[in-house]
């Protein structure tokens, strides 16, 4: 939805340009709100849900001058395993050509994460049911999770080491920790392989907090921290977004990452519907029980799509006036009954460490490198995978 406006800018300039250039746009939006874009101007086809296998028979129906007789094309699912792994040098390139420093792999996006770094996405969907989310979701990749094969993974884990000497990676899935199997091969493919780059994945910490073995198993495959969904610092509004977890599984899943030398990244959010002060500062105070090793805020929003969007509107809550305002970084109001001078406040407050927690989160690092130079880690990175096995089993 954010990017609504540039698109109509751009299709703008293409047509303004050469008329005869056929425009497409896709995507989320496209899926979600669908009246919504069929106003852009200029627009000559839309495709909805995924657009892999779509998008390429278009391309063939214009050049044989076959046009389809519909604006608006239905998405196939294609079978993820035969998608092309994404020519990185393109991006590459224009990163050099511009100068640009922000978000280039070629910069450390995190302490633990060295460059050059790659993204990663090995799956589509998501089985959970957050009403902040869904059903959006459900609309764009269908309700099933499909995830690619670990071999596949693989693949272009040893083509990024090989092309582009790549030191790190995150998985940008949605939670790839909810199929524990899947996550099981990996591990153990990702060691036989011998490789050694440290990577960060998107959980929850209901699956954490259940599931601690397979913690254990992807910190020593080389997990240095996890995006956890903690959202609220309170039981009523977990309940209110259905998130399906609780405040006490989100001390313990810190708990269970620091035990294994795991950094936390926070997601939470302020501002939502129902929501009272009181109830924001359990989420100030829980981010300073919790004290993770980075932060990452936002205000509520509603997005098309979701059912907190559906609950926004019924209740005439909703201050989105543009597109431009479902931008995720807290810079304006977004729903009516809140307090934004006192959310920003405590947004900030939130954040705001002791002088005793940024020794400790000094000292954790300064463990967490310490620890992770096992006998087996460093039998790996010599490249010795045999002895490595029976490193770890001793």
């Amino acid at each position: 939805s954010v990017d609504y406006n540039p698109a109509r800018q751009a299709i703008a300039i293409a047509k303004q340009v050469n008329p005869e250039i056929v425009t497409v746009i896709g995507g989320p939006h496209v899926t979600i709100a669908l009246e919504d874009s069929l106003r852009i101007p200029h627009v000559d086809y839309l495709v909805t849900q995924e657009g892999e296998v779509t998008f390429p028979k278009l391309l063939r129906s214009i050049k044989e001058g076959n046009l389809p007789p519909h604006r608006v094309l239905r998405g196939e699912p294609p079978d993820l395993d035969a998608i092309p792994f994404a020519d990185r040098s393109l991006f590459l390139d224009e990163w050099r050509k511009w100068g640009y420093d922000l978000d280039s792999p070629e910069v450390p996006f995190v302490e633990e994460l060295p460059p050059p770094f790659a993204t990663i996405i090995a799956g589509r969907g998501c089985l959970y049911n957050c009403a902040f989310c869904k059903p959006g979701e459900d609309y764009l990749f269908g309700k099933r999770t499909r995830r690619r094969s670990v071999d596949n993974v693989i693949a272009e884990i040893r083509m990024l080491v090989e092309r582009y000497h790549i030191a790190s990676f995150m998985f940008h899935d949605d939670c790839l920790t909810e199929d524990r199997a899947w996550v099981k091969a990996f591990t153990e493919k990702y060691i036989a392989e011998g490789f050694t780059m440290p990577f960060f994945c998107q959980t929850r910490a209901d699956i954490l907090v259940k599931h601690e073995d397979m913690v254990a198993r992807m910190a020593e495959a080389g997990l240095r921290g996890y995006f956890i969904g903690f959202e609220s610092g309170n039981d009523r509004i977990l309940k209110f977004i259905r998130k399906g977890t609780t405040v006490e599984q989100n001390r313990q899943a810190a708990r269970i990452c620091r035990k294994y030398g795991i950094s936390v990244w926070a997601n939470y959010m302020m501002g939502l519907p129902t929501e009272t002060k009181e109830e924001v500062m359990d989420t100030v105070r829980l981010m300073k029980e919790i004290d993770p090793d980075y932060y990452s805020p936002a205000f509520f929003t509603p997005h098309p799509g979701t059912d907190l969007y559906d609950y926004a509107v019924e209740h005439n809550l909703s201050r989105i006036t543009d597109h431009d305002s479902y931008r995720r970084n807290p810079t304006e109001p977004k729903i009516k009954g809140q307090d934004y001078e006192f959310l920003k406040w405590a947004m900030a407050e939130s954040q705001r460490r002791k002088p005793l927690n940024d020794f400790k989160r000094w000292a954790r690092h300064q463990w967490q490198r310490a620890r992770r130079a096992t006998p087996a880690k460093v039998m790996r990175k010599l490249g010795l995978n045999h002895q490595s096995s029976a490193v770890s089993r001793w």
